[in-house]
């Protein structure tokens, strides 16, 4: 691979495989394992004979567990002299005056018929549409792409108002074609979009890889003695982001917070000398990791940071210098996305794309709420 393009990862993807509800149970979506040379079809179900047999005894399983805020909120601008303006949809997107999703000033995505203006009144609606008398949010800057930076109330929690008036901000293609296809809003979502072991707020987007996990299945590889870790990365809205140039190498990350605990990199560690293999679960576990894992080590430093990181084939070699994760569980993703080069620098462009063909011939629900693959080996 003497050069790198958008194209070389571009496949057809018919529309009706783009997953716009779960399965009937998480454990019940369909898992392809793919070989160095073949593939084969699984349901999720079967995770614990997968990973014993192919990625080895006793892996550590690394999950996030990053949990999605209800981050969507609906107002209307509101005049000095209380008049009712124009709507405005709002996304939360990193808290700026603490690193808690308890924080009171955010930056934001926004929608709305005309710009929003500094120090701006915003009166917060209800799920109903009806404003909530009291609960105004003051637009503090105006950063240009449709961005700001809001204060909230001080005297309520943001995780109250949230809870009263946030919706979950589902990914922009299931809201667009639910809403032409007429379809209600679906009442499992609130579940179904969080995965099992969620428990730090702060993305608005899921870890959609380990969507498929249950109770029972992380109870029963703990019986195999497969260990199971966390690390934390919340999800921001650069996940949906297309490349905007055609040469991968000038795309810019967007950054998103992260956290290893120090159990987690003891854990790694512990694996390394016993020759055990890391799977991660979903490729924001492989960024957090290989983000803070210094040049030549093959142990993650543990602490908080933040990661702009890229991990796509390099030119001329077509490999990218992974230092910790020996095997991953994703879904499957778009054409021309960051996450389909990621996994592509992990098991070869040329592997994945042919396992994305067996997917679509076999019929396989792609993106957040489809199916998923085990990649046992790296390239």
């Amino acid at each position: 691979m003497s050069s790198l393009s958008a194209a070389d990862f571009d496949f057809e993807l018919p529309d009706e495989l783009i997953a716009q509800t779960p399965a009937a149970q998480r454990d019940e979506s369909r898992l392809l394992l793919v070989g160095q040379d073949d593939v084969a079809h699984h349901t999720f179900a079967a995770l614990p004979d997968l990973i014993e047999r192919y990625v080895g005894e006793r892996p550590l399983l690394i999950v996030n567990d990053s949990k999605v805020l209800l981050a969507r909120l609906y107002t209307r601008k509101l005049a000095p002299d209380g008049t009712l303006g124009g709507r405005v949809e709002l996304l939360l997107l990193e808290p700026l005056s603490a690193q808690t999703a308890d924080a009171t000033r955010w930056r934001v995505m926004y929608r709305t018929s005309k710009p929003l203006r500094p120090q701006a009144t915003l009166l917060v609606l209800n799920r109903q549409g009806e404003p909530i008398p009291g609960q105004t949010l003051t637009v503090s800057s105006v950063e240009g792409e449709g961005r700001a930076v809001i204060d909230f109330p001080t005297d309520v929690p943001l995780g109250t108002l949230l809870d009263q008036a946030g919706e979950l901000p589902l990914p922009p293609y299931i809201v667009k074609q639910r809403q032409q296809s007429g379809l209600p809003a679906q009442p499992d979502d609130q579940e179904r979009y969080q995965t099992v072991y969620a428990k730090v707020l702060g993305s608005v987007a899921a870890p959609t890889a380990g969507l498929h996990f249950t109770d029972a299945l992380l109870a029963q590889l703990q019986r195999r003695g497969i260990e199971r870790h966390s690390v934390t990365l919340h999800v921001g809205p650069g996940t949906f982001l297309p490349l905007r140039d055609d040469d991968p190498q000038k795309h810019v990350m967007h950054a998103e917070r992260f956290h290893i605990p120090p159990e987690t990199a003891e854990a790694i560690a512990c694996a390394r000398k016993q020759g055990r293999k890391v799977l991660a679960v979903g490729t924001t576990v492989v960024r957090t990791l290989e983000s803070a894992t210094p040049e030549g080590q093959s142990v993650p430093t543990p602490g908080f940071g933040e990661s702009r990181l890229f991990i796509y084939p390099q030119p001329p070699t077509g490999r990218y210098p992974f230092r910790v994760v020996d095997a991953l569980i994703t879904n499957f993703h778009l054409p021309r996305s960051t996450l389909l080069m990621l996994v592509s620098a992990f098991a070869g462009r040329e592997r994945i794309l042919a396992a994305y063909q067996q997917a679509i011939l076999a019929r396989y629900r792609f993106y957040s709420y489809g199916d998923a693959m085990l990649l046992p080996t790296r390239m």
